[in-house]
């Protein structure tokens, strides 16, 4: 493990220890998902696979697929970290990372995605898409595979978000529940919207095409965007025109919900 994850991985190990002693009713719980483990890479495969595994696609076979395909695809690791620490920054809720780990559906959704997406990457579109279902059916949140996320991604209560194919969402975006990155129509090809860095999405806004949400925007809880929006602006409504400007470079960190004037 590199510095960062092993200090992250010791730091989960604590708060889970800690956790036991406060509430020895989750000790069980604690080590099976855990304190058992070797790592953080060991950790989250078993983490995944006991949200997605079925009794078609059982336990064992859905640790080996996973663990197998972060032992490829290290930046899986890290790219998790990156999440993980993006959503304990900007949540007040989280009080630590042990919480987010265990319990955010938004982190076990996006960390299933980089891993159906590195699969897909490979040639593996069945099983890719296999993970993508799975994923709709449990956690509520619909992405594809062959979507590109980058890292630093706060995906807040994951709940009915929905991302098209050719989508593209840069690092430090933040997006809350029932937000689409969607298509106008059956048109192919690129036709997914492009969020640039430090955005902050709110909660059921839809944006739909291929556009570019310019760097640094906001865009407004239930908002319609269906025109580029340029970098460092507001927009709100349905559909969404611009309304202002953030008061921060990168309205992702500070998770404002209110509309700038």
């Amino acid at each position: 493990m590199n510095p960062v994850e092993a200090d992250t991985w010791s730091a989960l190990k604590r708060q889970a220890i800690t956790e036991v002693e406060r509430e020895p009713i989750l000790s069980g719980h604690l080590h099976d998902l855990v304190l058992r483990h070797r790592g953080y890479p060991e950790a989250l495969a078993y983490l995944i696979a006991s949200s997605l595994s079925n009794q078609v696609f059982g336990l064992g076979a859905m640790v080996d697929l996973i663990g197998e395909t972060i032992e490829r695809h290290p930046d899986i690791a890290t790219t998790t970290l990156s999440d993980l620490r993006a959503i304990v920054t900007r949540d007040p809720a989280a009080e630590c990372a042990l919480v987010p780990f265990l319990y955010y559906k938004g982190f076990k959704g996006l960390a299933a995605h980089r891993l159906a997406h590195a699969l897909w990457g490979e040639g593996r579109q069945g099983v890719a898409r296999f993970i993508q279902s799975r994923v709709a059916d449990v956690l509520a949140m619909d992405i594809h595979p062959a979507a590109r996320i980058g890292q630093g991604v706060f995906m807040d209560h994951g709940t009915g978000l929905v991302i098209g194919e050719t989508s593209v969402v840069e690092d430090d975006v933040s997006m809350l529940q029932s937000v689409t990155l969607g298509g106008t129509g059956k048109e192919s090809g690129d036709r997914h919207p492009k969020i640039r860095r430090g955005v902050m999405i709110g909660a059921g806004a839809k944006i739909l095409g291929n556009i570019e949400v310019g760097e640094g925007s906001k865009v407004a809880a239930g908002s319609v965007v269906l025109r580029a929006v340029p970098p460092h602006t507001t927009v709100a409504g349905v559909p969404a025109r611009p309304v202002g400007t953030p008061t921060s470079e990168a309205p992702a960190f500070d998770m404002r919900q209110d509309v700038d004037g």
